[in-house]
């Protein structure tokens, strides 16, 4: 699959088989993506992987702590701000209106619109679930880098004819993570990932996000 062809076909699945991953494609996906680039090469990412009962460990646990609300706020974590422009608001909502659009999960739906959100803690049925932790005394930069990277492994993963979803929703639920794949107190949990192979017969997997016109948020200057 050439570059042009896996950014045009990379999509957030939301729907996976069960069809295992062998670790030896994997390994080559991971290989390929520690040539992602990082501010003065500092390659600051962790990543952890995780199937099978450990996978499903982490499920149980935090969806526990869904179900008693124990989550943390993602404006706590300083991951996301507490109030969104408007523009940013309008794109989320946008997005977020059209999956349960396909769902059938309409406005005021709390139950559905809980439902679904809760699909994020079983990775979708991906098979795969990865998670990325940097360094915690490091600051936005590694992030930036750990975004860089995740994004190679998407790419890659396409490369496979994998498909992958990455996941915010994971860090407002850090104990079991942490816990359950022995990570360190001094990291901290970025993102996490399913990954695995589409399920074509799931509607939710028909979603293509809109996209801004190009026009619309770059600017070329100096050029004739």
């Amino acid at each position: 699959m050439d570059v042009e062809q896996a950014i045009l076909t990379r999509r957030s699945i939301r729907a996976f088989t069960d069809q295992p991953v062998p670790k030896e494609t994997i390994d080559r996906i991971l290989a390929l993506s520690q040539r992602a680039p990082s501010g003065t090469n500092t390659q600051p990412w962790h990543t952890y992987v995780c199937t099978g009962a450990v996978k499903d460990a982490i499920s149980r646990d935090v969806l526990e702590m869904v179900d008693k609300g124990q989550a943390k706020g993602y404006d706590e974590l300083d991951y996301y701000p507490a109030k969104w422009k408007d523009v940013h608001r309008d794109r989320r909502r946008g997005v977020g209106w059209s999956l349960y659009g396909l769902l059938g999960i309409e406005k005021g739906d709390r139950e559905g619109s809980m439902r679904q959100a809760k699909r994020n803690f079983k990775f979708f049925d991906a098979p795969v679930g990865l998670f990325f932790t940097v360094d915690s005394y490091l600051l936005r930069g590694s992030w930036s880098d750990t975004g860089l990277y995740m994004q190679t492994i998407m790419l890659a993963a396409r490369g496979e004819g994998l498909h992958t979803c990455p996941q915010a929703a994971w860090i407002n639920y850090p104990e079991p993570i942490f816990r359950h794949l022995n990570i360190p107190d001094d990291q901290v949990l970025v993102s996490g990932m399913a990954m695995g192979y589409e399920d074509n017969t799931a509607i939710e997997n028909t979603l293509v996000s809109e996209r801004e016109d190009v026009a619309n948020v770059v600017r070329y200057v100096g050029f004739d």
